[in-house]
């Protein structure tokens, strides 16, 4: 059944929805062991079943702590920006499934990890972040955390970190507008970022 999954995955070479979907199809086949399913598609060698497992990963996540591991650990260090894509909706589904409030302690953990994979799968996962549950209570909370991004080496994660806080401004102009009014903009990292919220 897998190779078969694989084989039609394969014919499409953009999107998540087929992802999405052959995810949710192989869970539904309860004679599987979904995490040696999941194990063998992140090593696979297209992105296609990299994908796949990574979705299921993050189908088990909520209940299997080795699930959620392997996000943090073997998904986040592959080098295929599809791949950290599925990972960010892994993450977030992980925290719809579980509750935001109750997934904080794990987002502040992604969020402080080193690798910027990781931080970005959250700050992109969550968007719109004040659209989610308790978020959309606390706007301040999520622009004080994914503001704490804004000096971080990687383009690729401060594009996000803008991107994110633009998105916010939109509903809560004034407290983005607080936060970006303490930046040290001389600094080019945060300059850089200041000018994506600002646009």
């Amino acid at each position: 059944m897998l190779s078969a999954v694989i084989t039609e995955i394969k014919k499409v070479e953009h999107g998540f929805k087929h992802i999405l979907e052959a995810g949710d199809s192989l869970l539904k086949d309860t004679s599987q062991d979904h995490l040696k399913t999941a194990a063998t598609l992140i090593a696979g060698g297209s992105y296609q079943e990299r994908m796949l497992g990574t979705w299921l990963l993050g189908l088990l996540s909520p209940a299997n702590n080795k699930a959620l591991t392997w996000l943090k650990t073997k998904v986040v260090a592959d080098d295929n920006w599809r791949v950290q894509e599925m990972l960010a909706k892994a993450f977030d589904h992980y925290c719809s499934s579980i509750g935001y409030e109750k997934a904080l302690p794990e987002i502040r953990l992604w969020l402080n990890d080193p690798h910027p994979n990781l931080n970005r799968a959250v700050v992109e996962g969550l968007r719109i972040w004040t659209a989610r549950p308790y978020f959309k209570e606390h706007p301040e909370t999520a622009i004080r955390m994914i503001s704490k991004l804004k000096s971080k080496e990687s383009e690729y994660l401060r594009k996000s970190v803008g991107n994110a806080l633009r998105d916010i401004s939109k509903k809560h102009r004034e407290l983005v507008l607080e936060e970006v009014g303490g930046w040290n903009l001389e600094q080019p990292h945060i300059a850089f970022v200041y000018k994506l919220v600002m646009k």
